[in-house]
């Protein structure tokens, strides 16, 4: 219960905001190891390794943040996001700004973190919503107007930008 434990629920819950805020004069590989060390992970050198193998980002770990690309940089935001194995990961428009080749990466890696935890998925670009989600949450000023199947919003008339245009106007 988040009333009751609410450090043990931010626990569970990794977060990737649009901004993806890195220390850009650390390298990769020490940024995921402070990072680790701020959620006092016992096996944090093991983890580290294990989150850079799992988001793609052996060819870059050796470069200091701010020598990366755009997608480097949010593989680098994704890995902060799991070093911890969280349940529940919560990503803020997390493919903004990349090139095709790295959006069809980070496309792919999401749907597979998808696989094994819960992703929450924040974006108004709905190429997005049917590219990475089987299930689609639409809220307007805090309010749930909608939750079903993407297939099902895809399926209904004008399609799922006009069920995001009619339901949050």
């Amino acid at each position: 219960d988040v009333m009751d434990a609410p450090l043990e629920a931010k626990s569970q819950v990794g977060y990737l905001p649009e901004r993806n805020p890195v220390y850009e004069d650390m390298y990769v590989r020490e940024y995921l190891q402070f990072v680790a060390g701020i959620h006092r992970l016992k096996s944090a050198k093991e983890r580290v390794s294990e989150v850079i193998l799992e988001v793609g980002l052996s060819p870059e770990v050796h470069k200091q943040i701010g020598q990366l690309s755009k997608g480097y940089r949010q593989r680098v935001g994704l890995a902060q996001a799991l070093i911890h194995d969280p349940e529940v990961l919560i990503l803020d428009e997390p493919t903004s700004g990349l090139d095709p080749n790295q959006l069809v990466d980070i496309r792919a890696l999401i749907r597979r973190l998808g696989q094994e935890r819960t992703v929450i998925l924040s974006t108004h670009t709905m190429q997005e919503v049917e590219a990475m989600c089987d299930r689609v949450v639409l809220i307007r000023l805090g309010d749930i107007v909608a939750d079903a199947p993407l297939s099902k919003l895809v399926a209904s008339e004008g399609g799922l930008e006009a069920q995001f245009k009619a339901l949050t106007a």
